[in-house]
């Protein structure tokens, strides 16, 4: 190197390139570093905007352009130009070779720059100056221009005669320096006016800003990616608006995002998908010439009769995968090189490293290697890096097409596919086709590469292992595999703690969904410590399984740690065993190539998992996708019958539901499947035929048959115009999740005349006037805001605004009264319908009078045909149907006044749930510290501590031990340079270092050394056994390390269950009521899940990264103390990247999973509305709206990932600069003498894998951030839920209430602040043994009296004394057991009868027999099997009376003084009913006795009779006086109840 760079500059090899000669700068030195570096570098840039696409909008260059672009071509000519002078005169400047060499550079780069901006000019950026990082480069030459102008200057020699050569180059250099000024102006000030240029630059700057959010402003603009240059795709420049708009929180909606580049736009992807699917299609079509068939992907664009796509057998040979195969394997296949390069080149650092360790030792070799050496290691680590990230955002675009082209294909089926044959998957199977599968396809694309590149990798390590030590490897490589069947077996055990763990966790979630459900009639009865031991007993096994989890992946992990240790040693013992000599280069390239062997050893299981799963889930959307298609072409006769009035014509045709080849296969015909034999049928255009037939007959099935629904199995059918499709309104109104005018439009264009015609046909005028936001107003998924009229309605609408010639009405007037009906009929079907084709089938006989004709179908065949006078009486005739047409007459006045009331209890509903439940809150931005905290003191501060410190210990053993080996390394190259020892090479050195984390080591070619002297194999053993002690230690504390971590965790899980139950034990009822169950039971089932499992899992992965960092920067620095100037920038630098990118990722991760569920909305609705949207030929609309949700969803996922790869490249970047750094002050330091090459070494290995390690680190900090939300959830609800008053003020006695004297003082409550009084000063007394009957409307406060005496609400004012003591001074668990309520909904849990009567096990089993024989419920128990027999969730295996029995058994155990009876005998009989009340009367005798009575009749024999109203009393008196007493309500409630 020296001595070609002396060649070059004529210099003496010894200083080959001095940088200050005679007072002013080396020429060799200034054309080199000043003029060649900078010409390349602008050269490399330029060529970077070559490939820059051009711009539609044909606006002119500004001028500027012009004068740069002419200005760089000059420039090219110019320094060709100065080549001459040299070579004719060649001694006068310098060597002849360096001049041509700067000069042609410098030529060749100006030529790249113009071209570069002609590239530019046309392209988008002509608007603008273009990019600014260009002009700026262009000025790096300057420097190198002005100090040869200088020294021409000093030296005289600029303008001399005797010096023609010298005094053109000189000229020359003036015209180069002018026209670079030029070049300046160019670009600064542009020869248009001033003023037009700059409001062109703004106004395109706002087309930028405006055109970003996808808006489609200038196309290019919009669109990721496309159109940028080479610079700005791998560093991702063309993200950072996103990013930044993230940052400032603005990306709101995915409209903010950019456009997904051109190539994976969804109708490019799947067009692309289906020509290949047509072409595999195709070619199989030609193979089997017999069958006729087409894509059965791709029936004609709508399904309709232009597509011939009869499909047999053949369909089932196209396989998805081939096609997939066909769409997208060439690129996929291809990016396996870019994998590849990536691989190998990561090889480099270690190889380099090697060298520069070997550099550093040896004092002997030029600098000039230790420069190259540095470079490699920077160019190798910044190509590795660039292709690594290349590869993984090129692999993310593939699986983003895959996915786009499976999940249309799915949607695009379900479209085509006959309903009957997808009658066999259910709506859940179909959408989870659409999830989980795709999503296990598209990770199959990520692992199939690692698939051929794990064994790859292991096969070159295992090679270089072998090139160290020999057959010796085999003794490690056999430990290694010996340990495969060991993890296989751990992983099963942790499989099966798992199930059994989940099993668990099931019954506990059921239970507390048990508790729930029924947590008033548990307040009741105070058995929340029963609730409680029970949750606590299921979470006690689910914790024990939880434990053998956590404890079996703690061995895994320490496994995993220590097996490179135990390998190299295994290795080590085998190879002193062959009688080999050990030297510290065979230790260490050992140990580090055994590092690498973990990767491939570790991740090839998870990797192989993945593709059998891929495997499994494209078999199953395989199985889906080879389904049969509806064929219109062979349904449909084609040829019109003679008579072209014909609207429909069917004969001899059969049809039935399920195909021909399943039927025979099962012979006898099950008796679900209904056959349809229509003999003779036909109508003229213009006709209403009604239809009608017992439930079951067929009716509908005649309606699917035309519209092509059903399997033909012979005969013929015609429909006319079946382009256009049917009118259909089904006898399930399907209603899409939009607005009610968007239901009724249906994609057609808006028509208002048409609009209100149909609106007022359908009897929906007054309806819209109701809704909230008129037919703005959005119905809920499958019409849930509306009535059952409404839908019908709504569904009917829609059918006749879209003009069809021919309507099949599926019974539309079943759901609406007498009124509408009527309406419908008049002004519908025989009013804007009546040129149409009707047929309408409905059980309404009384609105077929007007029917053109009537068909009677009875059994799938059609019994007779004929005029409404003939067929009516026969169908009124049918006894069934009499009944029905009566109970229909009685019902329809009934029904006038029941519809509309379902619309305004709806909206009552909607208010009250405005009031009932508040929305649940989402806390935004970043987890607060107050939760990492309790998280902490869950896990308890001593434990956590001592977990951190076992970290603590663990890492600095291991970064001891790395120190170790490099001490070692420096030892022996001491002694070898001491020693009188020659090596035939430079010593040999750590080049094993890499067993750290860095991964990969580089071979270490068997160095011929003479033999070690004798005190060599001490030492090796000597430095063998610390190293191996260092080990133990380490392997020990990783062990401590994992246990305590398993325990803590657990620990924590423990503490947060119990905190929250404690609390949710203790909660009101008024908490109960106002949140939903679903969002308590979520804390209970998912949140503590992720507090059990994936929070520890994500935590420890953390922590250790955390330490991991830590010890590399100690170690480098240690090594190296001036890398401290280059890592403190870099930190900020780091800190600063994290804290933009999280920010923004949170935002898109958010958008993405906003846009994920409407797909799957969206999919499930078009299952539901498959039939509809058929006959209404509005397929392909559906399919094109299910592209644009999946565009916007892809939208969003492609910027997450892309977000993730622009982070990823600028932490390499972070990691190239450190080793760079690193290398360059090695060789500053051994120029100076300093410096230790073992810690360099070690440093430099560190180095290496830093990078990997950061990325890590944000990764696994974010997760940890997003389960940390689980424990801020559960946090929350352990300190906000309302709690009952817990104290107790006053001591009572064993048998209070002795006497039972219950009184109301001016009680006033109300359920929560805000609400109107539900108790407005009630006052009365009951005496004790007194039977009081409590009666009232709906609302008058009858129940609200048992809330407050048994204290589930606390009261306003007022008191309510029980023997004279305030019950608010009692212990609310004492207060209830003293009191016996019989609930008014019956609770039972899951659990045998004795637990149900007597949880806390206080009773005999006489006692408890005796109590079932008085409520009439012996015998029904002893048929179940006893007292020990179950009574299934909530009750379920006794009836509605039964479990009331049950609850009337309970109040006879409690040997209470009050009984409070809230009656709900309605589920009684009468007989029952009379025999209870008898028990009652005789078991309660003595008893103070409250009851809210349903039946009048039960409370008219008792002592007296509170009547209630809006929450006063209203009266209270004997029954007898009240209801002799004219103008009571008592009375009042007598006379209307027995009307």
């Amino acid at each position: 190197m020296e001595s070609i760079l002396a060649g070059l500059c004529g210099t003496s090899p010894e200083d080959p390139l001095p940088v200050w000669v005679h007072g002013s700068v080396g020429h060799c030195f200034n054309q080199l570093t000043l003029n060649v570096i900078p010409h390349v570098i602008l050269a490399v840039v330029s060529a970077c905007f070559l490939g820059t696409p051009r711009s539609d909008s044909r606006v002119p260059c500004r001028s500027g352009w012009g004068c740069r672009i002419a200005t760089s071509f000059v420039l090219a000519g110019l320094f060709l130009a100065d080549i001459v002078p040299v070579t004719i005169s060649q001694q006068e400047l310098g060597p002849v070779y360096l001049e041509v060499l700067a000069n042609g550079t410098a030529a060749l780069t100006w030529l790249v720059h113009s071209l570069a901006l002609v590239m530019l000019c046309r392209s988008i950026h002509g608007f603008t100056r273009g990019p600014v990082a260009l002009a700026l480069l262009t000025l790096l030459p300057l420097p190198s221009f002005i100090i040869t102008l200088v020294w021409y200057c000093q030296s005289g020699t600029a303008w001399s005669p005797a010096h023609p050569a010298t005094s053109s180059r000189f000229a020359i250099l003036c015209l180069q320096l002018a026209s670079l000024l030029a070049y300046v102006v160019g670009y600064l000030f542009p020869t248009a006016g001033r003023q037009d240029f700059l409001s062109i630059n703004s106004s395109c700057q706002e087309d930028q800003l405006v055109s970003e959010p996808g808006i489609p402003a200038p196309d290019e603009l919009a669109v990721a990616e496309d159109g940028e240059s080479w610079l700005s795709r791998f560093f991702y420049i063309w993200m950072n608006p996103v990013m930044k708009r993230g940052y400032q929180g603005k990306l709101n909606q995915p409209q903010d995002i950019c456009m997904l580049p051109r190539q994976l736009q969804t109708a490019r992807v799947c067009d692309r998908f289906y020509s290949c699917w047509q072409k595999k299609a195709a070619l199989h079509q030609v193979e089997e010439e017999a069958v006729s068939l087409t894509s059965p992907m791709v029936a004609g664009g709508d399904g309709s009769s232009d597509a011939p796509d009869s499909l047999h057998c053949a369909q089932e040979t196209v396989r998805l995968f081939s096609v997939l195969h066909a769409a997208f394997g060439f690129r996929f296949y291809s990016l396996g090189l870019l994998h590849l390069a990536g691989k190998l080149l990561s090889f480099s650092g270690p190889l380099l490293l090697n060298l520069l360790v070997n550099f550093m030792e040896s004092r002997q070799e030029p600098l000039s290697h230790g420069v190259l050496y540095a470079l490699g290691l920077f160019a190798g680590s910044f190509l590795a890096a660039l292709f690594r990230n290349q590869f993984s955002y090129e692999m993310n675009k593939v699986a983003l097409m895959v996915r786009a082209a499976i999940i249309s294909a799915i949607y695009r089926k379900a479209l085509r596919v006959s309903g009957a044959s997808l009658a066999r998957f259910t709506v859940g199977e179909i959408v989870n086709f659409m999830s989980t599968d795709t999503s296990r396809l598209v990770n199959f694309c990520l692992s199939f590469h690692e698939l051929w590149s794990l064994p790859f990798q292991f096969a070159i390590t295992l090679y270089l292992l072998y090139q160290q030590v020999g057959v010796a490897f085999l003794g490690g490589l056999a430990l290694a595999l010996l340990l495969v069947p060991v993890n296989k077996i751990l992983a099963n055990r942790i499989m099966m703690n798992s199930k059994e763990m989940l099993k668990h966790k099931d019954t506990r979630v059921k239970l507390m969904t048990e508790f729930l459900c029924g947590i008033r009639v548990i307040k009741y009865y105070t058995w929340e410590k029963h609730f409680s031991t029970r949750i606590n007993a299921c979470r006690a096994k689910e914790l024990q399984k939880l434990r053998a989890m956590n404890y079996l992946d703690a061995v895994c992990v320490y496994l995993w740690a220590a097996l490179p240790v135990v390998i190299s040693i295994a290795i080590f013992i085998t190879y002193v065993q062959l009688g080999h000599q050990l030297t510290a280069t065979k230790v260490f390239t050992a140990l580090a190539l055994v590092g690498m062997l973990i990767l491939p050893l570790n991740s090839f299981p998870w990797v192989l998992n993945g593709i059998l799963e891929a495997k499994v889930s494209l078999d199953r959307i395989q199985h889906f996708l080879e389904l049969m298609d509806q064929d219109l072409e062979a349904y449909y006769a084609i040829d019109s019958p003679s008579d072209t009035a014909t609207a429909v014509e069917m004969r001899c045709a059969a049809f039935s539901w399920v195909p021909v080849e399943e039927e025979s296969a099962r012979q006898p015909l099950p008796t679900g499947t209904l056959q349809l034999h229509v003999e003779n049928l036909s109508l003229r255009k213009g006709m209403l035929l009604g239809v009608v037939g017992k439930v079951g007959s067929g009716k509908s099935s005649l309606l699917a048959a035309i519209a092509g629904e059903l399997f033909k199995q012979g005969g013929r059918v015609y429909v006319c115009d079946l382009e256009q499709g049917f009118g259909l309104a089904t006898q399930e109104p399907w209603i899409q999740f939009t607005t009610v005018r968007e239901n009724i439009l249906f994609g057609r264009e808006y028509d208002a005349r048409l609009y209100e015609e149909v609106v007022e046909a359908c009897a929906l005028s007054e309806d819209l006037n109701i809704l909230p936001a008129g037919d703005q107003t959005e119905v809920g998924e499958n019409g849930v805001t509306l009535s059952g009229g409404q839908k019908a309605r709504i569904a009917l609408a829609r059918a006749v605004y879209q003009e069809k010639e021919l309507y099949l009405l599926d019974d539309p007037l079943a759901a609406v009264d007498a009124d509408v009906a009527n309406h419908l009929m008049q002004k519908c079907i025989l009013g804007v319908l009546k040129h149409k084709t009707r047929i309408l089938c409905t059980h309404r006989t009384e609105f077929l009078e007007k029917a053109d004709a009537l068909l009677l179908i009875d059994n799938g065949r059609m019994v007779k045909t004929g005029t409404p006078a003939d067929i009516l009486p026969l169908v009124e005739a049918f006894p069934k149907f009499k009944d029905m047409d009566k109970r229909q007459k009685d019902k329809a006045p009934d029904e006038q006044g029941q519809e509309e009331p379902t619309e305004t209890e709806k909206e009552e509903l909607t208010q009250n749930n405005n009031l009932m439940y508040k929305e649940e809150e989402k806390k935004e931005g970043a987890v607060a510290f107050q939760v990492y905290k309790a998280y902490w003191l869950a896990v308890g501060t001593w434990l956590a501590l001592l977990i951190l410190f076992s970290l603590l210990l663990m890492q600095a053993s291991r970064n001891i031990s790395d120190w170790w080996l490099s001490y070692w390394i420096s030892s022996i190259s001491q002694t070898a340079n001491t020693s009188v020892m020659v090596c035939s090479a430079s010593p040999p050195s750590p080049e094993l270092l890499l067993f750290s984390a860095a991964g990969l080591v580089s071979p270490i070619q068997a160095l011929d050394t003479t033999p070690v002297p004798s005190n060599g194999s001490v030492d090796v053993n000597f430095y063998l056994i610390v190293y191996g002690s260092i080990a133990g230690a380490n392997s020990l504390f990783t062990i401590l390390r994992a246990f305590l971590f398993a325990y803590g965790t657990l620990r924590a899980a423990t503490v947060i269950h119990n905190r929250l139950l404690q609390r949710a034990l203790k909660g009101t009822v008024t908490f109960f009521d106002t949140t939903p169950t679903g969002r308590i039971l979520n804390r209970f089932s998912s949140d503590l899940y992720c507090v059990d499992s994936s929070l520890p899992f994500i935590l420890n992965i953390f922590l250790a990264n955390i330490y991991q960092l830590l010890g590399m920067l100690v170690i480098i620095t240690y090594g190296l103390p001036w890398i401290g100037l280059v890592l403190l920038p870099l930190t900020v630098l780091y800190f600063s990247l994290q804290h933009y990118y999280r920010r923004t990722s949170r935002e898109l991760k958010r958008l993405y999973s906003i846009t994920l569920s409407p797909i799957y909305t969206h999919f499930s609705e078009t299952l539901s509305g498959l039939s509809s949207i058929r006959a209404m030929r509005a397929t392909q609309r559906f399919e094109l709206e299910n592209q644009l949700r999946l565009e916007q969803n892809q939208r969003c996922l492609f910027a997450s990932n892309t977000a993730m790869e622009w982070l990823d490249i600028r932490l390499q970047m972070i990691g190239v600069a450190v080793v760079t750094a690193i290398a360059g002050i090695a060789i500053i330091q051994h120029q100076k003498q300093l410096g230790n090459p073992g810690l360099v070494g070690l440093a430099l290995s560190y180095a290496l894998s830093v990078t990997n390690l950061l990325s890590i680190l944000i990764s696994s900090f974010t997760h940890t951030e997003i389960m940390m939300v689980s424990v801020e959830r559960t946090e929350e609800y352990t300190t906000d839920i309302p709690m009952e008053p817990q104290d107790k003020l006053v001591q009572v006695a064993a048998d209070w209430p002795s006497q039972g004297l219950v009184e109301f003082q001016d009680v006033v409550l109300a359920y929560r602040e805000g609400l109107p009084n539900a108790l407005d000063g009630v006052t009365f007394t009951v005496y004790p043994g007194e039977k009081l009957g409590i009666v009232g409307r709906t609302g008058s406060g009858k129940s609200t009296l048992f809330l407050a005496l048994f204290r589930m609400v606390e009261l306003k004012s007022g008191q309510i004394l029980l023997d004279g003591v305030d019950s608010r001074l009692v212990g609310l668990e004492e207060l209830r057991s003293r009191l016996a309520i019989i609930p008014q909904d019956p609770f039972l849990f899951s659990g045998s009868i004795r637990e149900n009567l007597d949880p806390q096990g206080k009773r005999t089993d006489a006692e408890l027999h005796e109590v079932l024989e008085q409520c009439h419920l012996q015998d029904a128990v002893t048929q179940m099997g006893g007292l020990d027999s179950e009574v299934g969730e909530r009750g379920k295996s006794l009836s509605l009376g039964q479990r009331q029995l049950m609850c009337l058994a309970r109040a006879l155990l409690t040997q209470a003084k009050v009984l409070c009876i809230d009656e709900a005998t309605a589920s009684v009989d009468q007989k029952t009913d009379q025999l209870l009340q008898q028990t009652i009367r005789q078991r309660f005798a003595d008893k103070t006795v409250l009851t809210i009575a349903h039946r009048l009749n039960t409370i008219l024999d008792s002592d007296r009779v509170l009547v209630m109203q809006a929450g006063r009393v209203a009266e209270l008196d004997s029954p007898t006086h009240l209801s002799q007493k004219d103008g009571s309500l008592f009375q009042h409630l007598l006379h209307s109840r027995q009307q």
